[in-house]
């Protein structure tokens, strides 16, 4: 069974490449095919109208200058000398081996001709009709079959008159064979190299297509393997245009969902860590309360009930980072904006926590700058304290090491900034471009879910401002919130 899955996939690649290739055909060899095509017809065209015109012009030009010769020395003197004049001229003719000298009666027939075989039939041409019956004084042309012996011809046919009235026609007759030839020779030659043409387009584009299709097979390999599943894959790049690029984007995106999908596992094995351990205390301690009787150790019984409610908060934080993120994800992600006292936030988030670290044994201190009053800005209030809280809990689980912690807010070049510092260890160097994305969490082993910060920072982003995070001088980590003070 996989292996005629595997050949009807690499069946249907094929017709899809197929296609491809048909369309590009149709879209852009059949054009010029088709210009070709309509150049080589009126080249041909012009070709064949040049020789024939020439050899037509030549052809009336000449029989032109014999009528009018024959005319003015021969009929003068009247009819009675025409055939004798008409044989001599036939015989004195000099051109006899191309050109057919032929004098024809006023009934239509030849009467004398430099081709004996000519001599007594009757052409019947349109261009002998119409000197004998429209009396046509001009060179009347006949280009055409000739009736007797099948033969291409070119002729031209003058009136000989005698007193202004038609007696007779001199025709010049030559054959088209020649000229046939030669046209037909041109033609071949213009389409010879029309269609050396058309094989190079056809080439250059079966090539370039090619070199289109065959990275495009293998880009759309890639991508099946990557939607199947396979994070990571990468594609040899060997290419320097645009398909280098596409490659290079492919790549990319493979590698970071590799990562997105390595992250999203530790989170999610990290979550039900953090969800289990805190359900494992309540419910330990729910238990102990329960089933074992402590009204005589009410020491033992508050300590229990702390217990209790301290997870009880962290999974309620938990879930809170977990909705954010969720309506993050979703574009849900929204805020009430007023007039916000971000100096009253901040100290309302650290009043909250100082006891809470202090029990911890760190020290919370608190800077209020020049101790000017800071105008109010606009933004939401109950985020941006959600933002200081989380940034003051991260700083006691990876900071507290160096048991204190400072606080500070001010205003700085049209922007009001808190700083948070910690006196731990810090943020390895190579860590500090990934602290903010979500699911992240780098080496350190403390308790989180690794979204808190990225929420943070898209809260801040919303408020038009920035949240940065780097290692102090001095050691431990530094977080930056600037605001923008809007009139």
């Amino acid at each position: 069974m996989e292996e005629q899955a595997m050949e009807k996939e690499q069946r249907w690649k094929s017709l899809r490449l197929r296609g491809l290739r048909q369309r590009w055909i149709f879209n852009s060899i059949l054009p010029i095919g088709t210009l070709l095509v309509l150049v080589v017809t009126l080249f041909s065209a012009g070709v064949s109208n040049y020789y024939y015109g020439t050899m037509q012009k030549g052809l009336e030009t000449r029989a032109q200058a014999l009528a009018n010769s024959f005319n003015e020395y021969f009929m003068d003197n009247g009819f009675s000398s025409y055939y004798q004049k008409a044989v001599q001229s036939a015989e004195s003719f000099e051109d006899k081996n191309r050109i057919e000298l032929q004098f024809i009666g006023s009934s239509g027939r030849i009467q004398v001709s430099t081709s004996g075989l000519t001599a007594g039939t009757y052409p019947g041409t349109d261009d002998i009709l119409q000197v004998l019956q429209e009396n046509k004084m001009t060179p009347t042309p006949y280009q055409g079959r000739d009736l007797e012996t099948g033969e291409e011809i070119l002729a031209v046919s003058c009136p000989l008159t005698v007193n202004g009235r038609v007696v007779g026609v001199m025709r010049l007759v030559t054959s088209l064979r020649s000229v046939d030839r030669q046209v037909m020779f041109v033609v071949l030659a213009i389409f010879l190299i029309a269609l050396v043409c058309m094989l190079l387009v056809v080439f250059s584009n079966l090539l370039f297509i090619n070199n289109v299709v065959e990275p495009v097979a293998v880009v759309t390999e890639a991508a099946k393997r990557i939607s199947a599943g396979s994070y990571g894959t990468r594609i040899e790049n060997k290419y320097s245009d645009e398909l280098g690029e596409l490659v290079d984007n492919i790549n990319d995106m493979s590698l970071k969902i590799s990562q997105n999908e390595k992250m999203k596992s530790e989170f999610i094995s990290s979550v039900s860590h953090e969800l289990r351990t805190p359900l494992t205390a309540i419910n330990g301690w729910g238990e102990t309360i329960l089933e074992d009787d402590l009204t005589d150790d009410p020491e033992q019984l508050r300590r229990g009930i702390r217990v209790i409610v301290n997870e009880s908060r962290r999974l309620s934080t938990m879930v809170e980072e977990l909705l954010d993120f969720s309506k993050m994800e979703d574009g849900r992600f929204t805020l009430q904006i007023e007039d916000v006292d971000l100096q009253a936030e901040l100290e309302d988030a650290i009043f909250t926590y100082q006891e809470l670290f202090r029990q911890d044994g760190i020290a919370l201190e608190y800077h209020p700058g020049d101790g000017d009053l800071l105008p109010p800005i606009r933004g939401d209030s109950e985020r941006l304290k959600q933002v200081f809280c989380n940034v003051l809990d991260n700083a006691a689980k990876h900071g507290g090491a160096g048991r204190r912690i400072t606080a500070s807010v001010g205003q700085e070049s049209g922007c009001q900034v808190v700083r948070i510092r910690d006196y731990g260890p810090g943020i390895p160097e190579e860590e500090l471009p990934f602290v903010k994305q979500k699911f992240y969490k780098g080496t350190s082993r403390a308790r989180g879910s690794g979204i808190g910060l990225a929420v943070c920072d898209e809260i801040i982003g919303l408020h038009g401002g920035t949240f940065s995070i780097g290692n102090a001088d001095g050691g431990g980590a530094v977080v930056t919130i600037k605001l923008p003070v809007r009139a």
